[in-house]
């Protein structure tokens, strides 16, 4: 893994920072390529970055390698989860959360057409019956986070998380490859993943935030954190401010401007059809402001600490997070 930010690092940072030819200034941020990217692209697609001088490069990141890349500076902000960022913050890692870009926790659990029919599930199937299937089963997971929140839902209905056999994979789209070759039975992430795995009539979606309240933005909090490496922020404000400022013209705008966000995210999240889309961006409260306060965080950690996958002993202070470089 090393090596692979290292030669990652090599191609991007000599670029990092500069002036590009039109007087841009050249940021690259890492994305993980769910829903959760959208207000980033269309920060992109509708000028904001540009008209803040900045010249922004997406850079495709696993959840695994995200803090190793803000690092070896390849990336100058990362798309992050909460999990993943006070994962970092638990390992003593010096990142600070800089904006909170988007509300919500938009996951599906998703049964293979299989054990679907084998066990009488649909998606109106209600979901303590869904959670009792499940018991024995095998279940795949490609993060902490999404172990954790499939934990959850489990614990919610009262069955054990150890109840299942888990099978950890490298990524979402392992996930699927392996759903599809009925190596597991199920798995939990974001959308659009489990929604598009349905349309395409490989499994049955038959948990939501929709329909499991413990999923529901109440109870979950902040949905995705911008961070950056502290020093980076110390040494670059202006940078950082424009930056931020940008991604909250993005999620104001996203809030008034459903169609045109859905055709930006069709951009990126390619081959999946706009329904799916729709529902996954709904699943999100896109916010007015990107500002972080003591209760959402409080909220956030919670829940969080309810997925168990945070390092022991983990304390989020006023330190890891910042308003500063929000529009005024």
């Amino acid at each position: 893994m090393l090596a692979a930010i290292a030669l990652l690092g090599a191609t991007l940072v000599t670029a990092c920072g500069s002036d590009d030819a039109d007087g841009l200034t050249k940021i690259s941020i890492g994305v993980g390529g769910s829903i959760f990217d959208t207000q980033l692209h269309v920060a992109d697609a509708k000028g904001f970055f540009r008209a803040a001088g900045l010249k922004v490069d997406f850079v495709s990141l696993t959840a695994s390698i995200g803090s190793a890349a803000l690092e070896s500076d390849s990336v100058q902000f990362y798309n992050d989860s909460p999990t993943g960022f006070l994962t970092a913050v638990g390992r003593k890692i010096p990142e600070i959360g800089v904006s909170m870009n988007a509300v919500g926790n938009p996951i599906g659990l998703i049964v293979s057409k299989r054990f679907a029919q084998a066990h009488h599930l649909t998606e109106q199937t209600p979901p303590a019956t869904v959670a009792k299937a499940l018991i024995g089963s095998t279940g795949g997971a490609s993060s902490s986070t999404t172990k954790g929140q499939a934990g959850i839902f489990l614990r919610a209905y009262g069955v054990s998380p150890t109840s299942p056999r888990w099978v950890m994979l490298p990524s979402p789209a392992a996930d699927k490859a392996a759903l599809n070759n009925n190596q597991i039975d199920w798995f939990v992430t974001s959308e659009p993943i489990p929604l598009a795995v349905q349309a395409a009539g490989d499994g049955v979606v038959v948990a939501t935030p929709e329909t499991v309240p413990a999923w529901s933005i109440p109870q979950t909090g902040y949905g995705q954190i911008v961070v950056a490496r502290q020093s980076y922020v110390q040494s670059h404000t202006d940078i950082t401010r424009k930056f931020v400022g940008a991604i909250e013209q993005a999620t104001k705008y996203m809030r008034g401007h459903e169609d045109e966000s859905l055709n930006i995210a069709k951009q990126t999240l390619t081959g999946i059809p706009d329904a799916v889309l729709l529902r996954s961006l709904r699943q999100v409260d896109w916010p007015q402001s990107t500002s972080m306060n003591d209760s959402g965080w409080k909220t956030t950690m919670a829940f969080l600490n309810a997925e168990g996958a945070l390092p022991k002993g983990t304390k989020l202070t006023h330190a890891h997070w910042t308003n500063e470089y929000l529009p005024h």
